[in-house]
């Protein structure tokens, strides 16, 4: 009904190879069908599936997610953004922050607080924002690596059809749950649109994906570049330092850990369990693994890692790789956050004690985001 087969999620990989062996145009790529389809068509009402749907997936509709604020990070409940019914509509007041692709986004998946009366968690409410409209300004934020992935967003009485609440008001919090458990499986796994050929087909693909995985350019960078380190410790002579051959191995035997982990996960996914916290698990491994990678490259360049552009013998590959770094272990969930998941959901260990879960959000002392 929804514009797919009904097959299994563990074939998607299977779909793709087999529409780019055939030199078919796939879906359209980024937020929208990572993120806003699969939280659609978990909890959406039948009228947003229909208006929303079909038009993410051929790419007439693009997506950006604002979840994250100022004051309210790795606390995403702790939000302040309010929304606050209007007859038919909800206005908007507030900010958020780390928002990609938000300065082209048709619509944005909202998570903003409706009721100030109840503990953080059930006053939240999920919605899909109009983005273009009066009341919201986009403004890029440039990072010390160079780029500007991301925006940060101003709301000032935006307005939100009725109809465009996810789910149930006051159960954004659920909902939000299902967005960050595809946004952390998916995170690793970006690419850009495998088909080519003449034609306008390709051509408008080619150029639809180029603006969707700009903002990612350099995600191979903050990855750590682990496919980089044997060719630069060859190039450069290390590769004969006990020490670097040492970290290599140890680098090496975390990539292939977390890689036979992820397909653990990938046969659970086939057997049609939701995402969970093996999400949380592989986002750890893939920080580990990041900074990993980047002292093993200090290793490897030793002074030559301080150079960049044209005077960097990788062409500043290297030092954006140590810039870039960095940011994996916030994105997606901070490691502390991953780290308190696995050891409450899987190890079954107690919650971290926190005053705010039982009391009115209105009465939890709140912290000057400046």
């Amino acid at each position: 009904a929804w514009c797919g087969r009904d097959l299994s999620a563990s074939l998607a990989g299977v779909v793709a190879e087999e529409m780019a062996r055939a030199g078919a145009v796939g879906p359209a790529e980024g937020v929208g069908m990572t993120l806003a389809a699969p939280t659609l068509l978990a909890h959406g009402s039948e009228d947003l599936k229909r208006r929303y749907i079909r038009p993410t997936f051929t790419g007439e509709t693009s997506w950006c997610q604002l979840f994250s604020e100022p004051g309210a990070g790795s606390d995403l409940a702790g939000l302040t953004t309010r929304a606050e019914r209007d007859g038919d509509t909800w206005v908007v007041t507030g900010q958020k922050v780390w928002n990609t692709s938000a300065h082209h986004a048709d619509v944005g998946l909202l998570l903003a607080r409706t009721d100030r009366d109840v503990p953080k968690h059930r006053g939240l409410t999920y919605f899909v924002l109009p983005m273009h409209q009066p009341g919201v300004e986009v403004r890029p934020l440039r990072q010390m690596n160079g780029h500007a992935s991301f925006n940060e967003v101003f709301l000032d009485s935006a307005r939100v059809p009725a109809d465009h609440v996810v789910g149930e008001v006051g159960g954004g919090w659920t909902v939000a749950l299902t967005t960050l458990a595809h946004e952390r499986r998916l995170a690793a796994t970006r690419r850009g649109t495998a088909a080519t050929g003449p034609g306008r087909v390709h051509r408008e693909a080619a150029e639809e994906s180029a603006i969707a995985y700009a903002p990612y350019t350099w995600y191979p960078q903050r990855a750590g570049r682990v496919d980089l380190v044997v060719e630069r410790a060859r190039a450069t002579g290390r590769d004969a330092d006990p020490l670097v051959r040492q970290e290599i191995a140890r680098l090496f035997e975390l990539a292939l850990s977390a890689r036979w982990t992820a397909r653990r996960a990938a046969v659970a996914r086939a057997t049609g369990r939701p995402p969970g916290p093996e999400g949380s698990l592989g986002k750890l491994a893939s920080s580990n693994i990041a900074r990993a990678a980047s002292r093993v490259h200090s290793l490897i360049a030793g002074r030559d890692g301080m150079l960049a552009g044209s005077d960097d013998p990788t062409g500043g590959t290297v030092s954006e790789i140590f810039l870039s770094v960095p940011a994996v272990s916030i994105a997606g969930g901070t490691d502390e956050i991953q780290h308190n998941i696995l050891a409450e959901r899987i190890l079954g260990l107690p919650k971290e004690p926190d005053i705010s879960r039982d009391v009115a959000f209105r009465d939890i002392p709140q912290e000057d985001p400046r």
